[in-house]
């Protein structure tokens, strides 16, 4: 088995998405329709490799995403945007349904000024398959090797003279 080199330090360092959850979780119906395939191959090659070094690639993809998507965000809707992750950060449990007001704001500037639709509810949870260019792994499953077949029986095989030993119950 081929050994995987770690990377530099300095390879892996790029910017990261440093935000509190209440800002995942404003902008994450968005987030999750615009930056769609290069999370869906990340997972994708995560769950084929089974070795998070092989996607470091795909990794890099989705935090550059990411970082575009919070940049276009920041440029264009910062206002009801900051509001509306305001509004789930300081009620209890980063509840959406006691911040609408401010949602359909933020929705109504990201439809104006980047053509954005907010997805529907469970669109981006539906199965889909993914195209990709990485080549298939060679166990994609990673499955043992089948077994050998049992070896033919000798001679006749008769049943069991006092019945089966697997009835509990005399009905």
């Amino acid at each position: 088995m081929p050994t995987l080199e770690v990377p530099a330090l300095e390879e892996l360092e790029v910017d990261e998405v440093n935000v509190t959850s209440a800002v995942l979780k404003a902008a994450a119906h968005h987030y999750g329709s615009q930056c769609d395939k290069p999370n869906k191959e990340f997972m994708l090659c995560r769950w084929e490799e089974k070795d998070p070094r092989k996607c470091l690639k795909e990794g890099k993809e989705v935090n550059k995403c990411a970082l575009d998507f919070f940049r276009q965000l920041k440029l264009h809707c910062a206002e009801p945007f900051t509001q509306y992750w305001t509004c789930i950060d300081y009620n209890n449990l980063l509840e959406l349904r006691k911040c609408r007001k401010q949602q359909q704001v933020f929705d109504d500037c990201v439809l104006d000024k980047l053509g954005w639709v907010r997805p529907d509810l469970g669109q981006l949870s539906k199965v889909t398959k993914v195209k990709t260019d990485r080549p298939l792994p060679e166990n994609p499953y990673h499955s043992r090797q089948r077994p050998q077949p049992n070896p033919p029986t000798e001679g006749e095989l008769q049943t069991s003279k006092y019945g089966s030993k697997l009835s509990f119950f005399d009905f």
